[in-house]
């Protein structure tokens, strides 16, 4: 979906009559849920989340680059919620799940990386319920990962790594085609033989219909456009094209929405707790973190208003 037609859609959504159509045409699809009176109720919640995550990602663009993660991080937090109330007419059901779900490790060496950092996901919270009840996860993709993994997904981000000559994905097609394009290199970095690679991309894809190997490319063909909502495919939004990892250990099942979440998460964490390391990061500008961190949060506002936008919208065109 182009992103024309998500920001005309975010903004039909920006009133309490549309937002209750929306959420009343959401909860005829679910068993034993009162969708007439549950949309009245939830629509100003549901309107509310929206115009709080668009409030956040539209404020961070006004302020100094430092300070960005945690509006941004929040920004998406808003919508990621929004987005349950469409699944979820009692959310939030308890408390567990207020939390966010995640967990960074304490920090107190002088030698510390944020590309070398990681993550861990916790048994409850916003994480692992999102994954669920909005991308149909019964677990978490993984139980802790690196920065480095997570920003190695982002297609967008391959653009700056491959200024280094290190991409970490690679183009496989344009997006709406029904053929993919994948080097033979892959059955090298994947330590698979053909058929074995494509019995581990078959369940990310629509149905195949054949495989060819031409010129040291495999090209897959399926049977309609693969819709990259979850990893191993991703969306790169300016070219239009489907990316895939070129090494296995960034071969994740995750979607994209919650890689942004979970480096948006850390990112944050670091910014108000790690002052001394965030102060110096921008000031001297010394490594390699930097520049990957601010690449990232000059490019991730657009990239995650459009997933979650395009989650919304695909779920008004299933009704």
């Amino acid at each position: 979906m182009n992103k024309k037609a998500i920001d005309t859609f975010f903004v039909y959504l920006q009133s309490q009559e549309t937002a209750q159509v929306f959420l009343h045409n959401c909860y005829k699809q679910l068993n034993d849920v009162d969708a007439e009176k549950k949309s009245f109720e939830n629509s100003g919640k549901f309107l509310y989340y929206l115009e709080e995550g668009g409030l956040f990602f539209s404020e961070a663009e006004k302020v100094d680059i430092r300070l960005r993660p945690i509006l941004y991080f929040y920004g998406l937090v808003h919508m990621l919620k929004a987005c349950l109330v469409t699944n979820r007419p009692d959310y939030p059901e308890s408390t567990s799940i207020l939390a966010h779900g995640v967990s960074a490790r304490k920090r107190k060496r002088k030698d510390y990386s944020f590309l070398l950092d990681e993550v861990k996901i916790q048994q409850n919270g916003l994480f692992t319920y999102s994954s669920k009840h909005l991308f149909h996860l019964s677990n978490s993709p993984f139980t802790k990962i690196q920065m480095d993994i997570l920003f190695g997904v982002v297609p967008e981000m391959n653009d700056f790594y491959v200024c280094q000559q290190q991409p970490k994905c690679i183009s496989i097609g344009n997006l709406g085609l029904t053929t993919l394009y994948f080097p033979s290199t892959l059955l090298d970095s994947y330590y698979l033989t053909e058929k074995s690679f494509i019995n581990r991309i078959r369940p990310y894809l629509p149905s195949i219909e054949s495989v060819e190997k031409t010129n040291d490319v495999i090209e897959v063909h399926v049977k309609k456009p693969l819709v990259p909502a979850n990893g191993p495919f991703y969306l790169h939004l300016d070219r239009n094209e489907i990316y895939f990892p070129i090494e296995r250990e960034y071969f994740l099942k995750a979607p994209e929405v919650l890689i942004h979440y979970l480096l948006l998460y850390n990112l944050s964490m670091v910014s108000r707790y790690e002052t001394e390391y965030w102060g110096e990061l921008f000031s001297t500008k010394y490594d390699f973190d930097y520049a990957s961190i601010h690449y990232y949060l000059t490019n991730v506002a657009d990239k995650a208003r459009y997933l979650l936008g395009n989650w919304l919208l695909d779920k008004k065109q299933s009704h």
